[in-house]
Protein backbone atom coordinates (compact mmCIF):
# COMPACT_ATOMS: atom_id res chain seq x y z
CA UNK A 1 0.00 0.00 0.00
CA UNK A 2 1.51 3.20 -0.97
CA UNK A 3 0.87 6.08 1.57
CA UNK A 4 0.92 9.74 0.80
CA UNK A 5 2.81 12.28 2.93
CA UNK A 6 2.43 12.00 7.02
CA UNK A 7 2.70 15.76 7.30
CA UNK A 8 4.06 18.73 5.91
CA UNK A 9 7.32 20.85 7.25
CA UNK A 10 6.55 24.67 7.52
CA UNK A 11 9.21 27.24 8.75
CA UNK A 12 8.51 29.06 12.07
CA UNK A 13 10.00 31.64 13.71
CA UNK A 14 10.40 31.03 17.18
CA UNK A 15 12.34 34.13 19.47
CA UNK A 16 13.28 35.37 16.02
CA UNK A 17 15.32 32.63 14.74
CA UNK A 18 13.61 30.51 11.93
CA UNK A 19 13.39 26.66 12.83
CA UNK A 20 11.54 24.13 10.67
CA UNK A 21 8.55 22.22 11.83
CA UNK A 22 7.11 19.19 10.82
CA UNK A 23 3.48 19.76 10.93
CA UNK A 24 1.90 15.88 11.17
CA UNK A 25 -1.01 15.61 8.93
CA UNK A 26 -4.25 14.72 10.79
CA UNK A 27 -5.36 11.47 11.75
CA UNK A 28 -7.35 9.19 11.25
CA UNK A 29 -4.59 8.47 8.29
CA UNK A 30 -6.27 8.49 5.25
CA UNK A 31 -6.05 5.59 3.77
CA UNK A 32 -6.55 3.88 6.71
CA UNK A 33 -3.75 2.04 8.45
CA UNK A 34 -2.98 -1.49 7.11
CA UNK A 35 -0.36 -3.71 9.37
CA UNK A 36 1.27 -6.45 7.66
CA UNK A 37 1.66 -10.12 9.76
CA UNK A 38 5.55 -7.99 11.10
CA UNK A 39 4.18 -5.04 12.26
CA UNK A 40 1.10 -6.76 13.70
CA UNK A 41 3.26 -9.61 15.88
CA UNK A 42 5.43 -5.97 16.85
CA UNK A 43 1.89 -4.28 17.56
CA UNK A 44 0.96 -7.58 19.69
CA UNK A 45 4.28 -7.59 21.41
CA UNK A 46 4.05 -4.43 22.53
CA UNK A 47 0.56 -4.62 24.26
CA UNK A 48 1.38 -7.51 26.15
CA UNK A 49 4.53 -5.81 28.01
CA UNK A 50 2.36 -2.62 28.43
CA UNK A 51 0.24 -5.20 30.08
CA UNK A 52 2.97 -6.80 32.19
CA UNK A 53 3.96 -3.20 33.23
CA UNK A 54 0.64 -2.63 34.46
CA UNK A 55 -0.10 -5.65 36.57
CA UNK A 56 2.97 -5.23 38.13
CA UNK A 57 1.94 -2.05 38.85
CA UNK A 58 -0.91 -3.42 40.49
CA UNK A 59 1.72 -4.89 43.12
CA UNK A 60 3.72 -2.00 44.35
CA UNK A 61 2.40 -0.33 47.53
CA UNK A 62 2.91 2.68 45.93
CA UNK A 63 3.78 3.73 42.76
CA UNK A 64 5.67 6.87 43.17
CA UNK A 65 8.63 4.34 44.52
CA UNK A 66 8.56 3.43 41.40
CA UNK A 67 8.75 6.90 39.24
CA UNK A 68 11.29 7.82 42.23
CA UNK A 69 13.50 5.01 40.70
CA UNK A 70 13.09 5.63 37.51
CA UNK A 71 13.35 9.63 37.28
CA UNK A 72 16.91 8.87 39.21
CA UNK A 73 17.52 6.38 36.48
CA UNK A 74 16.95 8.69 33.31
CA UNK A 75 18.43 11.77 35.15
CA UNK A 76 21.57 9.45 35.02
CA UNK A 77 21.62 8.52 31.87
CA UNK A 78 20.76 11.63 30.19
CA UNK A 79 23.47 13.63 32.43
CA UNK A 80 25.86 11.09 31.03
CA UNK A 81 25.31 11.73 27.66
CA UNK A 82 26.43 15.01 28.40
CA UNK A 83 29.98 13.67 30.12
CA UNK A 84 29.27 13.80 33.63
CA UNK A 85 30.64 10.83 35.94
CA UNK A 86 27.22 10.27 38.42
CA UNK A 87 26.40 7.11 39.13
CA UNK A 88 22.98 6.20 40.35
CA UNK A 89 24.33 5.55 44.22
CA UNK A 90 25.92 8.76 43.99
CA UNK A 91 23.01 10.25 43.38
CA UNK A 92 21.05 9.12 46.31
CA UNK A 93 24.28 9.68 48.49
CA UNK A 94 24.42 13.46 47.94
CA UNK A 95 20.11 12.72 48.70
CA UNK A 96 21.17 11.92 51.76
CA UNK A 97 22.93 14.92 52.57
CA UNK A 98 26.31 12.71 52.16
CA UNK A 99 29.69 13.27 50.20
CA UNK A 100 29.30 11.25 46.66
CA UNK A 101 32.62 9.85 45.20
CA UNK A 102 32.60 12.11 42.27
CA UNK A 103 32.90 15.64 41.57
CA UNK A 104 30.28 17.22 43.43
CA UNK A 105 29.00 19.26 39.98
CA UNK A 106 28.58 15.96 38.19
CA UNK A 107 26.38 15.15 40.96
CA UNK A 108 24.51 18.45 41.40
CA UNK A 109 24.07 18.13 37.38
CA UNK A 110 22.07 14.90 37.63
CA UNK A 111 20.41 16.57 40.43
CA UNK A 112 19.15 19.41 38.45
CA UNK A 113 17.29 16.52 35.98
CA UNK A 114 15.55 15.36 38.94
CA UNK A 115 14.32 18.28 39.54
CA UNK A 116 13.49 19.18 35.88
CA UNK A 117 11.47 15.68 35.25
CA UNK A 118 9.50 15.99 38.93
CA UNK A 119 8.68 19.53 38.05
CA UNK A 120 7.50 19.13 34.61
CA UNK A 121 5.55 15.80 35.69
CA UNK A 122 3.96 18.46 38.32
CA UNK A 123 3.30 20.44 36.12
Amino acid sequence: MLRGPTGTWRTETSSGEAVRAFIPAPLPPVPPLQLDAIAQSIVDDSLLALGRLDSVALLLPDTRLFLYTYVRKEAVLSSQIEGTQSSLSDLLTFEADESPGVPLDDVTEVSNYVAALEWGMAE
